[in-house]
């Protein structure tokens, strides 16, 4: 079987954002499971495609809105209004239709697609609908964008995720409505994109790694705790807030915090404990240096990959419920707490007692386990409706 995997960033390098690590992840397992995958999408601007001989590409772009100036946004924002689009899909008409419909017809032969997310299927949905497809949702967008209208802090930008979240649950709903299969995430959000009836969808275990991690090790941690993440994304930076807000007024002024990532703008806090880092080189690296990682989901749908990792690397974790979207099997050294005061407990019990790391070579595996049983479990009701033969 050959599909074609329709995404608006092709794997280019190490992954280097959530939605690549995913990627990988997916593009891996339909692999391990026999199918011939040729990849459809851009490059970030000057990257190369990590796999040019099953890879086409329609172009550069950078989808980062926080990397665009303020006319580059107004231009995008103009140009969504005018076509009808989201912003997210208006990005990516940086080509014409035309040259999406050259680009799919140099591919040759193929058998369907995996239409991977919504930017890239909602600036040129007409394309999507005419073969046999699955639909990976790797969020639930409309909830995300309403989440981040009740969240916004001006009436400008709440107006703007309202309008997003109008179109992206008519383009979700359509999106589902073609595909043959859908894979979810989480399986929470089967029932919000209303696939969740037997045979028509299911939910992706991930890993953040190919290959399992290593043996548990000694660590010398010199901090409490460690976050690392790119916080200018909007579901990520209500949970910063909340923890900043929330949380640390609760942790005592001796207790440490290193905060790694991109920053919006006006991000501060007066907890002298409170550092923040900045860009880091080797993140798993910086993780390890806390003595236990808070895992402070508030909003967003899909899975958290931060979660994943720090299960996979096997430390020690305090995590809200909304962090845990996704998992099946919570490690013994994590402690789920919701509550502000009672997250900032958990985390300095854990920090006073780190719990022994546990072996992320177990997580990996069970992940990637149940990863191939899914993946095999789409293809089928891929293969059973386009010839006709029941699943």
């Amino acid at each position: 079987m050959h599909l074609v995997f329709a995404t608006s960033i092709v794997p280019s390098g190490l992954p280097a954002t959530g939605y690549e690590i995913a990627n990988a992840a997916i593009i891996d397992a339909l692999r391990r499971a026999g199918v011939r995958v040729t990849v459809l999408g851009f490059t970030w601007p000057g990257a190369a495609p990590s796999d040019p001989e099953d890879t086409v590409v329609l172009g550069e772009v950078d989808v980062r809105t926080d990397n665009a100036s303020g006319v580059q946004k107004a231009a995008w924002l103009m140009k969504a209004m005018s076509a009808g689009l989201t912003f997210s899909s208006i990005k990516l008409r940086a080509v014409t239709p035309e040259a999406v419909a050259l680009a799919l017809e140099s591919i040759g032969p193929f058998d369907g697609f995996v239409v991977n997310a919504v930017q890239l299927a909602g600036a040129f949905e007409e394309f999507f609908s005419r073969r046999p497809s699955i639909f990976i949702a790797h969020n639930v967008e409309y909830r995300s964008a309403e989440e981040n209208a009740a969240a916004a802090h001006g009436m400008m930008q709440k107006v703007l995720y309202t309008r997003e979240a109008r179109l992206l649950k008519a383009i979700e709903a359509r999106l589902c409505a073609a595909a043959n299969y859908v894979w979810t995430l989480a399986d929470e959000d089967r029932a919000l994109l209303g696939v969740d009836a037997a045979g028509r969808s299911s939910a992706l275990a991930l890993v953040t790694r190919l290959s399992p991690p290593s043996a548990p090790a000694p660590r010398r941690p010199d901090c409490d705790a460690t976050l690392i993440g790119t916080w200018t994304w909007q579901p990520n930076r209500i949970g910063l807030d909340w923890f900043l807000d929330e949380v640390v007024p609760h942790l005592p002024e001796t207790f440490t915090v290193r905060i790694a990532g991109k920053m919006p703008a006006g991000i501060a806090c007066r907890h002298p404990g409170v550092e923040f880092a900045g860009f880091v080189p080797d993140a798993v690296a910086f993780v390890q240096r806390g003595r236990v990682v808070p895992l402070i989901s508030r909003a967003g749908t899909g899975v958290q990959l931060k979660t994943i990792e720090t299960f996979e690397l096997g430390l020690p974790s305090v995590a809200t419920l909304r962090s845990l979207r996704g998992v099946a099997a919570r490690p013994a050294n994590c402690v789920i707490a919701d509550e502000p005061e009672a997250f900032a407990r958990a985390l300095v019990q854990a920090a006073g007692s780190p719990p022994p790391d546990a072996d992320g070579r177990i997580f990996h595996a069970a992940q990637s386990a149940a990863l191939d049983r899914e993946i095999r479990r789409g293809l089928a009701h891929l293969i059973a409706d386009a010839t006709g033969v029941a699943a």
